[in-house]
């Protein structure tokens, strides 16, 4: 017996599949019409559109007409071809090189640590340093008694000197994105400092006590981060009005959390939170309260629902893809890279929910999905 020959008319198999890439090709047209006029995609837009505006100094009056944002480019235009814009321009630019003077600025990772010559340049004000490979701050800082910002994001900086403290006029402090495990308590004699910024350290478990001398402080971000609980010395923070604790640990809050009554904005999604304390009630200034909600099981009704203004936003958590991967180092920049981007989004999501007037002070099941 022969073998058996099977003959196949091509020209079906061609049909069939010029068929199913067809179909393929429409349902790709639809799910691109279909993000094309989702809300989320508007919102996108709005959102690139006024940080677009902000950056190019255009007041707010310009892009919002009856609270809602006009997607209009010619906003962009007339702003720039403003001759009395550019009048102005010339007048700040003189002014804009002498303040140069007494900055610092540093990024580029071709820098593995400070150059020598910082050393000689003791009556800085401001240092903005980010974007190295800078691992260390030396000891030296303790010389620039003028400083009033240290800007150090995105590094590789592993420990802060103990001489920190010795900078008594500092106001801004960021060391967010870098490696840093623990804070000096020595930054406790820092007594003029408003703003600290640690998040994205994605190690940093506890603050020290002494933390809790820094009275002038209005703004603190911890977030990303592994706290377990506010820290203690936070909590004595009187004039604390920000505070950033999200993408912790987080299982519960204290009960006397409304020993903050200063706060006004309290982030805590991405933490393992079941409840929250009635406390939170008992907060005069609170206007913004962000959680996850998914876990949470009971929330105070007189939060929801509010009479002071409050705006309450339960974001929806999303099952994030776990990337398999046998280099850890790698597994940590994904996440810290995918918190960078976490934060930039919620930045522009707070500041339109407080630009608009209109904004329930209800919303709930936000989704907020985000992948590398």
């Amino acid at each position: 017996m022969g073998h058996q020959v099977i003959i196949f008319d091509f020209s079906v198999i061609r049909g069939l599949w010029e068929t199913r890439v067809k179909k393929n090709k429409e349902r790709q047209r639809k799910e691109k019409e279909r993000l094309e006029q989702s809300a989320l995609e508007k919102i996108k837009q709005e959102w690139n559109f006024i940080l677009e505006c902000r950056k190019k100094g255009i007041p707010q009056s310009k892009y919002l007409k009856n609270g809602s944002v006009d997607v209009n480019e010619k906003n962009l235009d007339t702003h720039g071809k403003n001759p009395q814009l550019k009048k102005s321009h010339a007048l700040s630019d003189g002014a804009k090189k002498e303040q140069n003077k007494y900055i610092f600025r540093l990024s580029g990772e071709q820098w593995t640590e400070l150059p020598d010559s910082l050393k000689e340049q003791t009556y800085l004000k401001e240092w903005h340093v980010y974007n190295t490979l800078i691992q260390t701050i030396p000891a030296y800082l303790a010389l620039f008694q003028d400083l009033r910002v240290l800007e150090l994001s995105k590094n590789q900086i592993n420990h802060l000197p103990a001489e920190i403290g010795c900078l008594k006029n500092l106001k801004v402090l960021n060391v967010s994105f870098n490696n840093l495990k623990s804070v000096p308590p020595e930054l406790g004699d820092c007594e003029n400092l408003e703003k600290l910024d640690l998040s994205g350290n994605m190690e940093i478990t506890e603050l020290p006590f002494e933390l809790s001398n820094l009275k002038q402080l209005t703004f603190v971000d911890v977030s990303a981060n592994k706290f377990h609980s506010i820290p203690i010395c936070v909590l004595r923070m009187s004039n604390l009005q920000w505070l950033d604790i999200s993408s912790n640990s987080l299982k519960d809050l204290p009960e006397d959390i409304d020993r903050l009554d200063e706060l006004q904005t309290l982030l805590l999604q991405k933490n393992k939170l079941t409840y929250l304390p009635r406390a939170l009630v008992n907060m005069p200034k609170l206007s913004l309260l962000v959680v996850s909600g998914d876990d949470l099981v009971e929330i105070p009704t007189a939060i929801c629902e509010s009479t002071t203004g409050l705006k309450f936003v339960s974001l929806k958590d999303s099952p994030v893809e776990t990337i398999v991967c046998e280099d850890t180092e790698e597994i940590i920049e994904n996440e810290r890279e995918r918190e960078q981007v976490e934060k930039e989004f919620m930045k522009a999501y707070i500041e339109d929910l407080r630009e608009r007037e209109s904004t329930p002070s209800y919303t709930t099941k936000v989704m907020l999905s985000l992948q590398l």
